[in-house]
C-alpha cells in the first residue's frame, strides 16, 4: 500500500460536508485518511399534505455553518489549516431562491415528495416517456428534479425571473458557502434533474422547453472533481477551495473504491440506493433502472472523463425502521429491531411492502402504499418487525437481479453503508437472499468520505485513489448461510404481496 500523506504539509486537513435527508453532518479529515473531528444536526421533516414533504432551505444552511464550525473546533484545528472542501448532499431536493435577498422564495421539495405525480402522469400520456429517458436515462417519477421546479414556478406566476436561482441542495450550499459568487452544481446531481442530456452531460433544450424551465436560472454544470469556489472569509476566517461536489449516492461509490464494471454498493439510509458503475459507456436497462453518471473530472488531455453507472432506487428503507419506532411506535431504538427479528424462527406468514412514497426500481408506480399482509391472531411485534428488516432485503434483491440482467459482468460482492448496515440479522439475511458476500467497512459513513476522497484528490492533497481504498478497514464480511434457501422461496410470496399493492389508488 502506498504511504498516505499530503502534498501541502502546512494544510493538513480536509473537510467534508453530508448534507442529507434526515440530518446535516461535517467531518474533518486528517492526511492519513482518519476522521479527527465531526458534528452532527438532525434536520426538521415538514409534511404539509400526505405524500408531500419539505425542509426549510435557511435551516439547512444555518446547520451547515453550525456542523462545519463545530467539527472544525472538535478537531483542535484553526480553518487555515484545511487544504479542501468536499460537498455530498441528498441529490434530486430542490429549491428556487432571490437572488438580490439571497431568500428562498419556498421551501425545498424533497425528493421522496409526490405532489407532482400528476403532472408525471399527464406527461407518459402526453408520450414524452421515451424521448426522456434516451436523453436522460430517468424514467419520468415525481422523484427527479424537474416536475418540482415547474410546481415550484408555478406558484410565482407573473414573477420577474431575473432574480431568481433554481437548482439542488448542492448549489444552494455552494451560492452561500462563496457568498453569493458562484452558481453551480456537478454533473452526478445534474443528472437526477431530469433537465441534463447524459451524453452531452449539458442542460438539454428540448427538456428545458418540455418543463417550461428558463436556463438562465439553472446552475452551471461542472465536474465532480474540480475547483468550484473558495468559501467567503466572513464565514469560516478562511478562505477554503472547494474541491469536489457530488451526489450523495455517487460519493457512496467513490468512497467504496467502485470505479469501474463489476463494483457495486449499497446505501441502507433513508431509502436504499444501489449502484453499479459501467465505466465509460451508458448501459441501458430494460428492468426499469435508471441510467446516471457517476462522477466527472478532466483529464490531463482536457477532455472531460464521465464515469456512468446504473442504479437502483428504493425510496423507503431506513424510513420504515424509524416508521416503527415514531409512528406506530413498535420501537423505542432503533438498535432494538436486531434483536426481535433473531426472537422468532421466520417472519410468522407476514409480509411488508415498503411504499410509504411509492414504489421505485423497478416498479416505478407513484400510487403503491405500503402494507402488511399475512396477519393472523398469532402474529406478534416481532413478526411484524422481521418482515419489516426482510422487504428491505427484498428490495435490494430485485435490484440486483435486475442489474445482473442488464450487465455482462455478474456482481460477485456487495458493499454496503448507511444507518441500516449496523443491523446484523439484515445483513446476514441481505446475504442469504443474495447467494453472495455482504462487505461492511468500519466506517460507515462511506458517502462523507467518499467528498473527502474526491475533495483531497482533486485538490492533490493526496495522490492515489487506489492507496486511499486499500487502507480502509473491512469489518465484516457477511457470507450466505443455510438458511439461504428459505429466504429465497419466501421472496416470491413477498413478490405477490408487491403486486397487490401496485396503482392502489385505481
Amino acid at each position: 500500500m502506498q504511504t498516505l500523506g499530503s502534498t501541502t504539509p502546512s494544510l493538513g486537513y480536509i473537510l467534508a460536508l453530508d448534507l442529507g435527508t434526515t440530518g446535516n453532518r461535517a467531518f474533518v479529515f486528517n492526511a492519513d485518511g482518519k476522521i479527527v473531528g465531526q458534528a452532527y444536526k438532525e434536520l426538521t421533516q415538514h409534511y404539509p399534505q400526505p405524500g408531500w414533504l419539505e425542509h426549510n432551505p435557511l435551516e439547512i444552511w444555518q446547520d451547515t455553518c453550525w456542523v462545519m464550525q463545530t467539527a472544525i473546533v472538535n478537531a483542535q484545528i484553526t480553518p487555515s489549516k484545511i487544504a479542501a472542501l468536499g460537498l455530498t448532499v441528498q441529490r434530486e431536493t430542490c429549491l428556487i431562491w432571490d437572488k438580490t435577498t439571497g431568500l428562498p422564495l419556498h421551501q425545498a421539495i424533497v425528493w421522496q415528495d409526490r405532489r407532482t405525480a400528476p403532472l408525471c402522469n399527464q406527461l407518459q400520456e402526453q408520450g414524452y416517456a421515451q424521448d426522456i429517458y434516451d436523453r436522460t436515462g430517468l424514467v419520468i417519477d415525481a422523484y427527479f428534479s424537474a416536475t418540482k421546479l415547474r410546481w415550484l414556478l408555478d406558484q410565482f406566476v407573473g414573477i420577474d425571473l431575473k432574480n431568481v436561482l433554481a437548482g439542488t441542495i448542492d448549489s444552494w450550499v455552494l451560492w452561500k458557502l462563496t457568498g453569493g459568487k458562484v452558481h453551480a452544481t456537478d454533473h452526478s446531481n445534474a443528472s437526477r434533474t431530469m433537465l441534463m442530456n447524459l451524453k452531452t452531460c449539458e442542460w438539454d433544450e428540448t427538456l428545458l422547453d418540455i418543463f417550461q424551465i428558463p436556463a438562465h436560472i439553472l446552475p452551471q454544470i461542472q465536474p465532480s472533481l474540480g475547483l468550484f469556489g473558495v468559501t467567503d472569509t466572513a464565514l469560516l476566517g478562511a478562505e477554503i477551495p472547494i474541491t469536489a461536489i457530488l451526489g450523495d449516492q455517487q460519493a457512496a461509490l467513490f468512497g467504496h473504491g467502485c470505479d469501474r464494471p463489476g463494483l457495486m454498493k449499497c446505501t441502507y439510509g433513508t431509502g436504499s440506493f444501489l449502484v453499479a458503475h459501467t465505466g465509460s459507456q451508458i448501459v441501458r436497462s430494460e428492468q426499469q433502472l435508471i441510467s446516471t453518471v457517476a462522477w466527472t473530472q478532466v483529464k490531463p488531455s482536457g477532455t472531460l472523463d464521465i464515469g456512468y453507472a446504473l442504479e437502483g432506487s428504493m425510496f423507503t428503507s431506513g424510513a420504515c425502521i424509524q416508521w416503527l419506532r415514531d409512528g406506530i411506535k413498535l420501537i423505542k431504538t432503533a438498535a432494538e429491531t436486531e434483536a426481535m427479528a433473531n426472537q422468532v424462527a421466520d417472519n410468522g406468514g407476514v409480509y411488508f411492502v415498503p411504499a410509504f412514497s411509492g414504489l421505485g426500481a423497478p416498479y416505478w408506480d407513484m400510487s403503491a402504499r405500503g402494507a402488511f399482509f399475512g396477519i393472523t391472531a398469532s402474529v406478534q411485534p416481532q413478526h411484524l418487525v422481521r418482515a419489516v428488516l426482510e422487504a428491505i432485503a427484498y428490495q435490494v434483491l430485485e435490484v440486483v437481479q435486475a442489474i445482473n440482467a442488464s450487465s455482462s459482468i455478474p456482481m460477485g460482492r456487495l458493499t454496503v453503508d448507511g444507518g441500516a448496515c449496523e443491523n446484523d440479522f439484515l445483513m446476514q439475511f441481505q446475504a442469504d437472499v443474495l447467494g453472495i458476500p455482504v462487505e461492511r467497512p468500519k466506517m460507515r459513513d462511506t458517502t462523507v468520505q467518499g467528498a473527502a476522497f474526491a475533495a483531497g484528490l482533486s485538490a492533490g492533497f493526496w495522490d492515489s485513489y487506489e492507496a486511499l481504498v486499500q487502507q480502509r478497514y473491512i469489518e465484516r464480511v457477511f457470507e450466505p448461510s443455510k438458511e439461504s434457501d428459505r429466504a429465497l422461496s419466501n421472496f416470491t410470496t413477498w413478490q405477490k404481496a408487491v403486486k397487490r399493492t401496485l396503482a392502489w389508488t385505481e
